[in-house]
């Protein structure tokens, strides 16, 4: 018997017809011999005898059964065993071990061996003529997809692999890759003509087709980072063969996977050239350009254009299998919105760089985005209940919900209606309407909103295009979505405006505002004055002081102004300002709004009605209970002073004034301090007496100050100490009378200056304006230079007259203030929104029990006295007394001594 290496030598000598007539013989003893040998270097010398001498001879019908099968599954344990060394060895590789050097050079040698005679089988199948079937060769493409992803896998962790002495084998690595390159791109070819008929093709064929597709996967995410052009034309071959045999595999590819891999892949090369745009940026401004980097940019940009019209293609191709892939690509638009201005999270470039990248990004995810637009899963995503973002996120889902409603225009009634009507059936995956889903996201962009980011405005005739406020920007495209909606859906944007209306954030509801009072414009008089009605009647429904009386308030007051003239005489009709339940209403309302036939009774009628309210709590027992209808009508009369300013009837000025005195006398300062009614009683009075201070009386003038000198040192709530700058500021615009000039110029400087060094920011711009206002108006100039006695405060008055901003805030900080700013309002808003359970009315907070009948005479009994005490006490104050008021003091010391022993 001829021995194995003899054999092995008779073999290379023989030819291509001596080859072909000993195979029958000599073909199953070699492959024996090349299973069973142990030897690598013999295996592969056996390898390359076998593909060489005898595979061209093999028929495509046995080539898999008596080659691929058998030759192959050793040649990957080979690989591996190798792999295997590499591995084990390669961190005690080092430039003294030569011995060590040699053998890991040679398993690499080894290595690019075994991969040139898999290339050298791949060129043979791409030489047959006949039709290929994925089962001619099923083994050779586990072969060579097995040999491919580990190869790459070593090359690619290679320097942590080699622990910094790469470079004694660098060279044999790059033989490596470079025939791991070579073998790819020929398997790429030989697959590339592989055949699958829809009537022809077994199962088994249309499963490797899928395995085929899942393996070019796993290699496309080993090379995502080594080499542009190789992980650029493997995704154009997956993409190639995923549409080429769809008929057959569309059911079964890992449609999740591929894309989830594009997206990474995506944002991988667009994070990689916002860095380098970063790069060029900082250096170009130190007066030194990279070219490299330039260069590479361009190049990044390439291969990110590329993924990008990739995945576009792939979504077209295969939308309907995209279900569960929607939730990927509603967040892969956001994070790649949200590194382009005017993100706050947008890297700091030039606008040419910006314009670069803005050439493709936005062109294709506005591309992607209208592929997407009539998918139902993909607005279900969208437009989920209940789902938050992290706060970078916001603003680039504010603008897809934007860029969104600037498309539906274009689209059918039923798309219309899925993005703007919610889930409507049980059995319906939930979702909110679109304009829900704005105004509920518009809040989170608090921190853009405040800069406020600049966005592109709407072109008008005549006018050159301008930058505009992410507010503005949002209100015009809402109010352009409002004019392109079908009728049908207009009960669902009434909903969402009113839901955003009682939202607990103030810009939200502005904005819900804006819109509603567009729309009150765009539609009919009669729409206006509905409107206007039933949010009188949730005016009216609303109980006690809460954000959303504020919010609503405010959209009455600005849509009245809408309302035809016709239909403000029916207003005034229905909600009659003679009837004390509407003073509510026409405390929010302007009567500067009605017709001029119908301003001078409305205005009469307010007062008079609020007058008589106020009466009738004086004359009663001054109960807290009944305080809350007072606060109304005392509001009413603050708001028709506002408007109508010192134009208004003397006669009706002196009915206000005559209330005003009586009013203040059962104010105490504890009171003040502990009741919240009570402090928006005083708000509201030091409001009235401001309006008509050249009305008011000097007596009260004087018992107003006395009573603000003992509340502030004592820190009431802010509105209280508002209401008191805007009652000392009004002091400028009268000369005190002399009698008592003692008292309040002696008060004032005090007053001032301690307002003036006011921790709160909010007070303290208060006390700098109310301050101003006095001292540019007063003829009693002396109080001015007595209230700046402080250096620090006369320094912040001065700096207010020449507006001077005193602290400097750089851009940088200000956004890092900002953002944390923006996460505690996020979680404060966040915080509402799961208390407030059944989205109800939010209830004022519970009043103090009534006191008991006696008790309420008592108190009201001694509140008169203490005030008559103190008027007393200032009238002595301001000159010598008559005589007989020493026996009148004695006889009341002799009644108090006698009620505290009537008491004991």
């Amino acid at each position: 018997m001829m021995s194995q290496n003899s054999l092995l030598e008779e073999i290379c000598q023989w030819n291509e017809e001596m080859c072909k007539r000993k195979m029958g013989t000599v073909l199953s003893e070699l492959i024996s011999i090349y299973q069973n040998d142990e030897s690598s270097n013999e295996q592969l010398r056996i390898l390359k005898i076998l593909a060489g001498k005898f595979l061209p001879h093999i028929s495509l019908f046995d080539i898999e059964r008596t080659f691929f099968s058998e030759v192959l599954p050793k040649a990957m344990t080979l690989f591996d065993e190798l792999a295997s060394k590499l591995c084990q060895q390669a961190g005690a590789l080092s430039s003294q071990n030569s011995e060590l050097q040699a053998v890991l050079r040679n398993a690499i040698q080894t290595q690019v061996q075994l991969l040139e005679v898999l290339m050298n089988i791949v060129q043979h199948m791409c030489t047959l003529e006949e039709a290929l079937t994925l089962s001619s060769v099923h083994s050779l493409s586990l072969a060579v997809f097995h040999v491919l992803k580990n190869t790459f896998s070593h090359c690619k962790d290679s320097e942590t692999l080699y622990s910094g002495h790469l470079h004694l084998v660098a060279d044999l690595l790059q033989c490596l890759f470079k025939e791991a390159y070579s073998l790819q791109k020929g398997f790429m070819e030989l697959l590339d003509r592989i055949v699958l008929e829809s009537t022809g093709s077994s199962g088994d064929d249309i499963a490797c087709m899928v395995v085929v597709v899942h393996n070019i996967l796993k290699i496309c995410s080993v090379i995502s980072k080594m080499d542009h052009a190789l992980h650029a034309n493997t995704w154009k071959f997956l993409i190639k063969i995923s549409v080429k045999h769809r008929a057959l595999i569309e059911t079964k590819l890992p449609h999740d996977e591929l894309i989830t891999g594009l997206c990474e892949d995506i944002l991988y090369s667009y994070n990689s050239c916002l860095q380098l745009a970063e790069q060029i940026h900082q250096s170009t401004g130190m007066g030194n350009t990279n070219t490299t980097d330039c260069k590479l940019f361009q190049k990044t940009m390439k291969l990110c254009r590329f993924f990008a019209n990739t995945l576009v293609h792939y979504v077209k191709e295969f939308i309907d299998f995209l279900s569960r892939s929607c939730h990927r690509l509603h967040h892969f638009y956001l994070q790649m919105y949200s590194k382009l201005p005017p993100s706050l999270y947008a890297p700091v470039l030039s606008d040419g760089l910006y314009d670069q990248i803005a050439s493709i990004v936005p062109v294709t995810l506005d591309t992607l985005l209208s592929q997407l637009l009539s998918f139902r899963p993909f607005v279900e995503t969208v437009l989920q209940i209940n789902r938050d973002f992290s706060l970078d996120l916001a603003l680039p889902q504010c603008l897809l919900l934007i860029n969104i409603m600037g498309k539906l225009s274009s689209q059918s009634c039923e798309i219309q209606s899925l993005w703007c009507s919610g889930s409507q059936f049980s059995e319906e995956k939930p979702r909110l309407p679109l304009v829900h889903v704005l105004f509920h996201n518009f809040h989170r962009c608090y921190a853009e909103l405040s800069l406020p980011v600049q966005l592109p405005g709407v072109m008008s005739n005549g006018q050159a295009l301008k930058n505009i406020s992410l507010y503005e920007y949002v209100c015009t495209h809402l109010c352009s979505f409002i004019t392109s909606l079908p009728a049908s859906r207009f009960p669902d944007l009434e909903y969402a405006l009113l839901d955003a209306v009682l939202n607990p954030h103030m810009l939200t509801a502005l904005l819900a505002a804006d819109a509603w009072c567009f729309l009150a414009r765009y539609g009919s008089a009669e729409l206006c004055a509905h409107h206007v009605s039933l949010i009188a009647q949730l005016v009216k429904s609303c109980s006690g002081e809460c954000y959303q009386l504020s919010h609503l308030s405010l959209l009455l007051r600005r849509m009245f102004f809408l309302m035809a003239a016709n239909h403000q005489a029916l207003f005034t009709d229905t909600f009659s300002p003679k009837d004390p339940s509407n003073l509510l209403l026409w405390r929010q309302v302007s009567v500067k709004a009605l017709p001029a036939d119908l301003q001078k009774p409305v205005t009469f009628d307010i007062i008079r009605t609020a007058v008589d309210q106020c009466l009738k709590w004086q004359s009663s027992k001054h109960t807290l209970g009944e305080l809350e209808q007072v606060n109304v009508a005392l509001a009413a009369m603050v708001a028709v002073c506002h408007a109508n300013g010192e134009a208004l009837n003397s006669e009706l000025q002196l009915s206000i004034t005559e209330v005003l005195g009586p009013m203040w006398s059962v104010l105490t300062v504890e009171q003040v301090l502990s009741q919240c009614c009570i402090q928006q009683t005083t708000t509201l009075l030091l409001s009235l007496i401001s309006l008509l201070i050249r009305a008011v009386g000097p007596l009260l003038i004087a018992q107003v100050v006395l009573f603000l000198n003992s509340l502030l040192p004592l820190n009431p709530p802010d509105n209280v100490r508002i209401a008191a700058l805007d009652f000392l500021g009004s002091l400028g615009k009268i000369i005190i009378p002399p009698d008592v000039q003692h008292t309040v110029l002696l008060k004032l400087p005090c007053l001032f200056a301690s307002l003036l060094e006011d921790k709160s920011w909010l007070i303290l711009q208060h006390a700098l304006q109310g301050f101003t206002l006095f001292a540019e108006k007063t003829c009693h100039e002396e109080v001015v230079p007595q209230s700046l006695e402080s250096g620090e405060s006369k320094c912040r008055v001065v700096s207010f007259l020449n507006k001077v901003i005193t602290t400097v805030e750089s851009k940088e900080l200000q956004v890092e203030r900002l953002k944390r700013q923006n996460a505690i309002l996020d979680a404060h808003f966040t915080h509402l929104n799961l208390c407030a359970v059944n989205d109800s009315v939010v209830e004022p907070s519970a009043k103090r029990a009534r006191l008991e009948q006696f008790d309420e005479e008592y108190e009201r009994a001694l509140q008169a006295a203490e005030n008559a005490f103190k008027t007393l006490q200032t009238l002595i104050k301001q000159g010598p007394a008559p005589e007989w008021i020493k026996a009148r003091l004695q006889a009341l010391h002799a009644t108090i001594t006698a009620l505290n022993n009537c008491r004991q």
